[in-house]
């Protein structure tokens, strides 16, 4: 690769990097807002939400910008909204992955084999562009009310869940998410107890999309080991995932604490573990998703 060649893995990397460690001293990773309910970025254009890195390095961004609004898009997607960048606006980067055939040097019939390459893309907040008006937002409901949405959603998975005693957890052994009672969680300065339940409760959830029979992914041996780390940080990105589509905001969990060493490690030693990382995510909210569909 050519050494002036934008590499966008490692400047997603170094920008999530950058977010934790400047928000270390109170664990406020770049997917936790200050107040206010969060949402998954959304592309002007299509309307969709962004998936995997994607969400994580615009939310990184927004947070480091003071940017709000979620709705992203190129330079000509603002245009065709009728809308223009400003002037000396500074774009943030999405990365997308094409599909390519090149020669396979192996093979002496000369075949084509696909290699997937990542592709860098410019895009700017609404924020950054005049002659476009964002919609009113809506008044946000009784912040300690149980979510009507979300309780179907849990529901709908068919996972069990118990409560009682004094920790969090999904105990493979029994294919189980084990909960303190809901009366337990108590509220921040930034989140309400209602937030602090479906946060920590969607953590479990992505937790128990590991198993075999689900998503199949690693959960670790031990505190400390890379593949427990990573798991970790699946497990917080799915829950972050899950309360931005059901209107919740997400809150720090004070026990995460003990894993940030041990996330700035990996992501350093590798340009590409976020990306991995986020793509689990993905895939556990997916799977989540298309329970609560058939359901």
């Amino acid at each position: 690769m050519p050494k002036d060649r934008f590499d966008i893995h490692q400047h997603i990397t170094n920008q999530i990097v950058t977010a934790i460690e400047r928000g270390a001293g109170e664990f406020c990773l770049p997917w936790h807002r200050a107040a206010g309910a969060i949402m998954r970025p959304v592309n002007v254009a299509s309307k969709k939400a962004y998936q995997g890195v994607n969400i994580l390095a615009l939310w990184a961004e927004s947070e480091l910008r003071g940017l709000g609004s979620g709705l992203w898009g190129t330079y000509k997607q603002w245009a065709e909204a009728g809308a223009q960048v400003r002037k000396g606006e500074k774009a943030a980067y999405v990365v997308f992955y094409k599909e390519y055939e090149i020669a396979d040097a192996d093979d002496a019939d000369g075949d084509l084999e696909t290699r997937l390459f990542a592709r860098a893309t410019p895009v700017f907040a609404a924020e950054q562009v005049d002659g476009y008006a964002l919609p009113m937002a809506p008044l946000s409901a009784d912040p300690v009310a149980t979510n009507a949405m979300a309780e179907a959603f849990i529901a709908a998975t068919g996972a069990v869940i118990g409560f009682g005693g004094s920790r969090a957890c999904y105990r493979p052994s029994t294919d189980s998410i084990q909960l303190p009672p809901r009366e337990a969680f108590i509220g921040t300065a930034t989140s309400s107890p209602t937030e602090a339940f479906y946060s920590t409760l969607f953590h479990e959830l992505t937790h128990w999309t590991a198993a075999v029979a689900r998503c199949n992914r690693e959960l670790g041996k031990r505190f400390g080991d890379d593949a427990y780390a990573m798991e970790e940080l699946v497990a917080e990105l799915g829950a972050a995932f899950l309360c931005a589509d059901l209107g919740i905001t997400s809150t720090p969990r004070a026990d995460h604490a003990q894993y940030l060493s041990s996330w700035l490690g990996v992501l350093k030693a590798d340009k590409k573990a976020i990306f991995a990382t986020a793509s689990k995510a993905s895939e556990a909210v997916r799977f989540l998703n298309a329970a609560s569909v058939c359901a």
